[in-house]
């Protein structure tokens, strides 16, 4: 696995479930990890145990935050080799009792957050010759399931942004691709906001058996490895 080793990489929610598990796999794989989640305590005890670690406290739906994350990054690192937008939440419920609020909350955090991360280092990568963006998705976005249609739509919207992207910096040697965890063993359903009347969270029926975030970590380094345009949990 050369592609990481000594790489500057930026993982967003690093402070559980996928993002604290890619952080790990990355730092055993030799890059120099970027940890950005909300919970600085949590990030501080991560860097005690993950070597050459950098702790940024970020809270990835607000816009200031996540400017100065990358901006510290750069100084701190001298560099940003890849950017793993993972930070995210689930909105569960049916479509027609979606709060408008709600719906607001998790387009910031999936969508807007991303983007304003991508805007901020495709420069900087430019200036390097080179770079990656990893967008988490879900395959949720290549589906229909009853009471994920709000949650759902962030991310096939968070698809076409990367999609799009990577024919558009092709020409400046920066990829972009897309990872599609499935159901992953991470809470999603518990930590999912919910609208009014939501049924209780349960596994889709064309959806396998919850994967581990361990699986789903190795799975995001295929996606950095490869460069392929999406990868998912099963394919």
């Amino acid at each position: 696995m050369k592609k990481v080793q000594d790489k500057v990489i930026i993982v967003t929610g690093a402070s559980a479930g996928i993002g604290l598990a890619t952080a790990r796999l990355l730092v055993q794989h030799g890059a120099k990890v970027a940890l950005a989640a909300r919970s600085r305590e949590t990030l501080e005890k991560l860097t005690e145990e993950l070597p050459g670690s950098f702790a940024i406290p970020t809270d990835m739906s607000n816009e200031t935050d996540i400017k100065e994350m990358i901006h510290k990054v750069k100084e701190h690192f001298g560099r940003i080799d890849v950017l793993v937008n993972n930070a995210g939440q689930g909105l569960y419920g049916p479509i027609e009792h979606v709060g408008i609020h709600d719906y607001r909350r998790i387009l910031e955090l999936n969508v807007i957050g991303p983007l304003i991360a991508m805007q901020q280092v495709i420069p900087i990568m430019r200036s390097q010759g080179s770079g990656h963006i990893l967008n988490i998705s879900s395959l949720v976005s290549k589906n229909y399931f009853p009471n994920l249609g709000a949650y759902a739509s962030t991310k096939y919207a968070l698809n076409a942004i990367s999609l799009t992207a990577r024919a558009e910096l092709e020409g400046d040697n920066i990829v972009v691709n897309v990872m599609h965890p499935g159901l992953t063993d991470t809470g999603f359903g518990q930590n999912s906001l919910k609208t009014e009347g939501a049924p209780e969270f349960s596994r889709p029926g064309n959806l396998p058996d919850a994967d581990t975030a361990e699986y789903v970590a190795e799975r995001i380094l295929e996606a950095i490895e490869t460069e392929r345009a999406e990868v998912l949990a099963h394919d």
